[in-house]
């Protein structure tokens, strides 16, 4: 009798593992009908809270290079225990700071803003091209020679080789960080220099931008900052590519934002910022948007690739000036069309989610490329009611948990640990979704999920106080119970201060309007 019970728990176990896969670093969790839940929680928000914030340890906590310098400081992949030959991410530097400000809006903490201050201060230092250059005072987005802490040029160029998409991230990075510092209720007299820089960048994008055709964007992709040579596609070998030059890319959302900015603000070269907007915004929607030809992002690969970033990042940017974009929403969901038929990969249906592919010439699933996806998506749901997208985009995220392990480290399925799309290039996307859909956040958390101003300072404990830069703006907190009061400028709401609550199963949505202060006391 043992016997048998012995032999049928065995058969039991046996079936049992052998319906279990692994994917990464987790066993795939699904719930009754077999689609895919996260692997650390049921519920998804307390899921994607969980591993942000640990893939924000791992980042804090990484190890000293010998020359100095954190190793996100030096190299494009994480390796525990020997250094990745190859230097930064073109845009590394940009991402991070992007993920840390939502991060920091979301947690409070100080870390975050420390870590953003260092980033933006020695890239600053170690970084710009001269300022008698064509293209002046931008930043290289390579170190060609990997512990010199210089960067100094392009990962297959080599020196004196920028990209100017990556100074407009970079630059729109430093105007959003200014606004974190800047006085009233921070900064110790020297942030400025981050408004000036951000103005520098700016100035040296307006001034090269061109009228663009089908072949040709307002910018090359990579172009030698000295002479203002376009350089030429490499093959893997380093020899020169039968597909031209890199004279084309789409990535000019973020540039887009900084000219936009600039203009608001009223600093710097406004006349040329505005023609410089217009002649991008114009090729944007000539041509991108009506052949799908979104072009190369990513440094290391030699020749021309389509790449989903570039298409979901304008979508993302459309959806965020729908005023530019009279068609927006079939607009939007033309570029979801194509990134699904050129880029989705079904490895995973059987778990109920399509992912996300990187690139046309690297069809590889992406964590970040699927998560940004799954943020895009579930935006269009909640500003157009429709729903079609949700679930599978809630899918993409929670596949997208298993590419972090219980210490914060995080990988591609079938590729390395990249300090880009692991790191900088995947928080932003899970604190985007929440922020589209309030009720996917974490229900026994309070958390910060939104606000059309810039968070200077916020505290969450006992109650939650937070400063802003502009005085007026819109915030959305996720709640666990309804605050007693909502106090602006140390006073009650009155007049078109105003804030409303939404209650949810458990806990609710908090909506806070400011039309003239910038401080905030959300009391329990």
């Amino acid at each position: 009798m043992k016997k048998a019970f012995l032999i049928l728990s065995l058969t039991i176990c046996t079936i049992a593992n052998a319906q279990t896969e692994h994917l990464i670093y987790h066993d795939i969790q699904t719930d009754a009908n077999g689609n895919i839940k996260p692997w650390y929680s049921d519920e998804p928000g307390k899921a994607w809270s969980h591993v942000i914030q640990l893939v924000w340890h791992f980042w804090d906590t990484m190890r000293v290079d010998f020359n100095g310098l954190p190793y996100y400081m030096n190299h494009q992949v994480w390796r525990p225990d020997n250094d990745d030959p190859r230097g930064m991410g073109g845009d590394q530097f940009a991402m991070a700071m992007s993920s840390w400000r939502l991060l920091y809006a979301y947690t409070g903490n100080y870390r975050l803003k420390q870590n953003m201050t260092f980033i933006a201060d020695y890239y600053l230092s170690h970084s710009l091209s001269p300022s008698n250059a064509i293209w002046a005072d931008i930043p290289y987005p390579y170190n060609t020679l990997v512990l010199s802490g210089v960067f100094d040029g392009d990962m297959i160029l080599g020196t004196q080789f920028t990209q100017p998409d990556k100074a407009g991230s970079f630059g729109w990075e430093l105007l959003q960080f200014y606004k974190m510092v800047a006085p009233p209720h921070y900064g110790n007299g020297t942030e400025k220099h981050y408004l000036d820089a951000a103005i520098a960048i700016a100035n040296t994008l307006a001034k090269n931008i061109k009228e663009g055709d089908e072949n040709r964007s307002p910018m090359p992709f990579k172009v030698n900052a000295i002479t203002g040579e376009v350089g030429k596609l490499r093959n893997n070998d380093g020899s020169a590519s039968d597909a031209g030059t890199s004279n084309y890319t789409t990535n000019w959302a973020a540039t887009l934002n900084l000219f936009e900015a600039l203009q608001e603000m009223n600093v710097g070269n406004v006349q040329e910022y505005k023609k410089g907007f217009d002649i991008i915004l114009k090729w944007m929607k000539k041509y991108p948007l009506q052949n799908n030809k979104w072009g190369p992002f990513f440094e290391d690969i030699p020749g021309f690739s389509n790449t989903q970033i570039n298409a979901i990042t304008f979508a993302q940017y459309m959806m965020n000036h729908q005023k530019y974009f009279p068609e927006w929403k079939m607009q939007v969901k033309n570029i979801f069309k194509w990134t699904k038929e050129t880029l989705g990969n079904k490895t995973w249906e059987k778990f109920g989610v399509t992912v996300m592919n990187e690139q046309t010439v690297y069809k590889v699933p992406g964590n970040s490329h699927t998560s940004r996806q799954a943020s895009a998506e579930l935006q269009y749901a909640a500003l157009t009611g429709d729903k079609s997208y949700v679930t599978n985009a809630v899918r993409q995220l929670n596949w997208a948990t298993y590419m972090v392990d219980v210490d914060g480290k995080n990988r591609y399925p079938n590729d390395d640990n990249w300090l880009t799309d692991g790191y900088g290039d995947y928080v932003r996307h899970f604190l985007r979704a929440m922020a589209a859909m309030p009720q996917l956040a974490p229900s026994d958390e309070e958390h910060l999920l939104s606000s059309t101003s810039t968070i200077q300072n916020i505290n969450y404990h006992n109650e939650i106080h937070y400063n802003t830069y502009d005085g007026y703006g819109t915030e959305m907190f996720r709640l666990i119970q309804k605050p007693s009061s909502v106090l602006f400028n140390n006073k009650p709401a009155k007049g078109t201060e105003t804030y409303t609550w939404q209650a949810l199963d458990k806990g609710g949505v908090l909506i806070i309007k400011r039309t003239d202060s910038r401080n905030v006391t959300i009391a329990n």
